[in-house]
């Protein structure tokens, strides 16, 4: 499925849905100081995202879940278990969360929402690779889905 690959900031995209690069919620948001998108999120949308996601206790690695998007304007923000216990992105971490973000959006009937690069930030991965990992896994996404990827560039 075509998607399209910006340069920018993911919370200024025009997409139903974001997705978040999290961690396997192993310790309490409150005892983290979320940085990239994370970060991003809890000083542009609030708190309520996170209190929302510590109720799904710990996750599985690529388990994506949905929460409400606080004070941004969107539906939900998909959040993805893209790192492991040692907070290290991999390739299986990557493909998990990218298809698990994929089935929870079919699923509740979101047609467009925006990825970050998972895995690159916090996790370590490299970003040209995992950048590669999710396109070959986006591209495999049905048709009808508006989907951008975004390359994070400061303003």
């Amino acid at each position: 499925m075509p998607f399209r690959i910006v340069e920018g900031d993911l919370l200024d995209q025009s997409v139903e849905v974001i997705v978040n690069a999290w961690n396997r919620n192993t310790i309490p948001w409150w005892l983290l100081l979320p940085q990239g998108v994370s970060g991003a999120i809890k000083k542009r949308g609030g708190t309520a995202p996170f209190r929302e996601l510590a109720k799904h206790g710990r996750l599985r690695l690529g388990q994506a879940v949905a929460t409400s998007a606080g004070r941004l304007p969107y539906k939900a923000i998909i959040h993805v278990a893209g790192i492991d216990d040692f907070w290290r992105g991999s390739e299986k971490s990557i493909r998990e969360s990218v298809r698990n973000a994929l089935a929870l959006a079919n699923s509740r009937g979101w047609n467009s929402f925006a990825f970050p690069i998972l895995g690159a930030g916090s996790g370590g991965f490299d970003a040209e690779t995992a950048e590669r990992i999710m396109s070959e896994e986006l591209e495999r996404a049905p048709a009808e889905l508006d989907i951008v990827l975004v390359r994070y560039r400061k303003p």
